[in-house]
């Protein structure tokens, strides 16, 4: 099927609100939020604000965009016949919102068949909204950012993203006890906002493992706009491990996480 042409831009408006709308939500119900039952092992979390910011998402496009396919993260996904689809983290980072303890943030991608075309990431605590639009570059706040200059590997500083699974943290584990003696330093930090920090140049390089979907589509177009390449075990970035850094720094980070990853 040939996918309907799209106005990009009113996309990336719609979508901008709606992640600054459930930001709004998520700040204000954070006092009396209700936890769930975990989902896919005792550390995937999830909370009664995930569904509401994630209902108020998928409210507003299917009523906007009724034949476009949803995949949420919360379950509220839905088919489409359009050819467009909007990939949907209501809160990616949700240990770090329930516990206080670091950056959680909205994501919202859309797909052209599988290519992705736009890509908002809002940051709710430092009220900040990363955006970028396919070809058009990448934006915070409406103004343009960029990769950084890369260091080199020791001096950068590095972001890691991993799913809380046993299986998981054994690899991380490996490759953090590696990658930081060679690097300048390692961040931990929620899939979408480590993107969006390479995107920003305050991180200057980055990986993720075993992510989904939703955790990466919004950042990883954004990463890609700002001049940040992208990769997995071979050219292209995967869920199962995505590899970001800037140009300068990518040839000796990405072969140093793909030999320990």
């Amino acid at each position: 099927m040939v996918a309907m042409t799209r106005d990009l831009h009113a996309a990336r408006d719609l979508a901008a609100r709606l992640a600054v709308r459930a930001g709004r939500l998520q700040l204000e119900r954070r006092d009396t939020l209700v936890m769930g039952a975990p989902k896919a092992h005792a550390n995937d979390v999830v909370s009664d604000v995930d569904i509401a910011s994630e209902r108020l998402i998928v409210d507003a496009i299917v009523a906007t965009w009724p034949d476009d396919e949803i995949q949420a993260e919360e379950g509220n996904g839905r088919p489409g016949t359009s050819g467009w689809s909007w990939v949907i983290d209501p809160l990616d980072g949700t240990r770090n919102y329930v516990s206080r303890t670091g950056p959680w943030s909205v994501c919202v991608a859309l797909y052209d068949g599988d290519q992705p075309r736009m890509a908002v990431v809002h940051d709710p605590a430092a009220d900040e909204t990363f955006t970028a639009v396919d070809g058009g570059g990448a934006f915070l706040n409406g103004e343009p950012i960029a990769a950084s200059s890369g260091p080199p590997l020791g001096e950068a500083l590095i972001g890691v993203s991993f799913q809380p699974n046993p299986r998981t943290k054994e690899r991380a584990g490996r490759v953090v006890r590696e990658l930081l003696p060679l690097s300048g330093d390692i961040r931990r930090v929620p899939a979408a906002l480590n993107l969006v920090y390479l995107a920003a140049g305050r991180l200057d390089g980055g990986l993720a493992l075993d992510t989904k979907l939703w955790d990466i589509a919004a950042g990883a177009l954004i990463a890609r706009e700002a001049g940040v390449v992208l990769g997995g075990h071979g050219p292209d970035y995967s869920t199962e491990l995505t590899i970001g850094a800037a140009p300068a720094l990518w040839d000796s980070f990405a072969e140093r996480v793909r030999a320990i990853a």
